[in-house]
């Protein structure tokens, strides 16, 4: 897979990730996949490894901020690295909001995601609208 095929992949799977698709994300995600969150008690913040788990981990997401959306990509790949800058937003459940920049840091498996490796800005929350 080139690394322009590897931009277009990431391309669809942030446009999952905005339509909320979960069985779209998990059709570019390798057998043995893993995704690390930006928040939990280890230092790679909670690990969820296997696709039940990947998956699990992604529905989160959505469960925990219904209304989450990235927007204004950049991608970038390099062999069998890829990064995605984005801006992350979204509604916690006590009203606050969150608005900060993101990194995902991806490991490239033949045509699929291997790790999403997520990191974003460690902003407080802002007022509720």
């Amino acid at each position: 897979m080139s690394n322009e095929e590897k931009v277009k992949l990431l391309e669809a799977f942030s446009a999952a990730w905005n339509a909320h698709d979960i069985d779209a994300l998990m059709s570019m995600m390798a057998d043995d996949c893993e995704f690390h969150t930006v928040a939990g008690p280890d230092v790679l913040g909670t690990s969820h490894v296997g696709r039940e788990a990947v998956r699990k981990g992604f529905e989160a997401a959505w469960i925990n901020i219904p209304d989450a959306a990235w927007s204004d990509s950049t991608h970038i790949v390099t062999g069998d690295r890829g990064f995605t800058e984005t801006t992350f937003s979204g509604t916690n459940p006590d009203g606050t909001r969150i608005e900060a920049r993101m990194v995902d840091v991806f490991t490239f498996k033949g045509d699929k995601i291997l790790v999403k490796n997520a990191f974003r800005k460690n902003r407080p929350p802002l007022p509720a609208r």
